[in-house]
């Protein structure tokens, strides 16, 4: 583990994220991240988004196994608006 870095927060809203962490963890330009803030806590998640080829099998596998369990679009759907009212 790193020493522990500081930062500040732009008036722009913007964290600069040490050299020191980026090169350690890989980080490059436009990297995405999930964030999540609670109390005095913030936590950056570095997101891995597949590539074209990559997404396209993962939309391939999900038809094939929704094919398989006889689960439709329509099914789907309703799922989908089921989790997000859950979610309100």
């Amino acid at each position: 583990m790193t020493e522990i870095e500081i930062t500040r927060l732009s008036s722009k809203g913007q964290i600069v994220i040490p050299k020191e962490l980026r090169s350690l963890l890989g980080l490059k330009d436009g990297e995405l991240f999930a964030m999540y803030g609670e109390g005095n806590t913030l936590i950056l998640k570095k997101l891995d988004v597949p590539s074209k080829d990559e997404f396209e099998e993962i939309l391939e596998k999900g038809s094939e196994i929704s094919m398989k369990k006889k689960i439709s679009k329509k099914d789907i759907m309703k799922m989908i608006i089921e989790s997000r009212s859950e979610g309100s």
